[in-house]
């Protein structure tokens, strides 16, 4: 269906989230920093990003604005899958471009859901 970009650090979070995504028939391209993410988001033009946002070096919301900030990838929706859930995080990422925020450990029905809503 789609080419999805999962920037996750957490080696667990991004075999889990990579299996359901397979299984609804979306092509995963991972990263696990921002930066390298941010190169992959450049060079592979993928149709959604789910960004982590606690990362090694550049944190999620910095690689957002960055993408947002960036002709070559500011118009690939970014879903942040954080677990940083008050209000203010989220208000934080939408502002810095975030297409959506969803807190971790999302339920997968509910994450599929949003993501095949954004990527049409």
């Amino acid at each position: 269906m789609a080419r999805i970009l999962l920037i996750e650090d957490s080696p667990t979070d991004r075999a889990v989230f990579t299996q359901w995504l397979v299984k609804a028939g979306h092509e995963v391209l991972s990263a696990d920093n921002a930066e390298e993410g941010l190169q992959i988001a450049r060079s592979q033009g993928p149709q959604l990003v789910l960004m982590d946002v606690v990362l090694p070096g550049m944190s999620g919301f910095q690689a957002t604005r960055a993408m947002s900030r960036d002709e070559a990838t500011r118009d690939i929706p970014v879903l942040i899958v954080s677990t940083k859930s008050m209000e203010t995080d989220k208000a934080w990422g939408m502002r810095q471009g975030a297409t959506d925020y969803i807190v971790k450990p999302p339920r997968e029905d509910d994450l599929i859901a949003r993501i095949n809503k954004l990527v049409g």
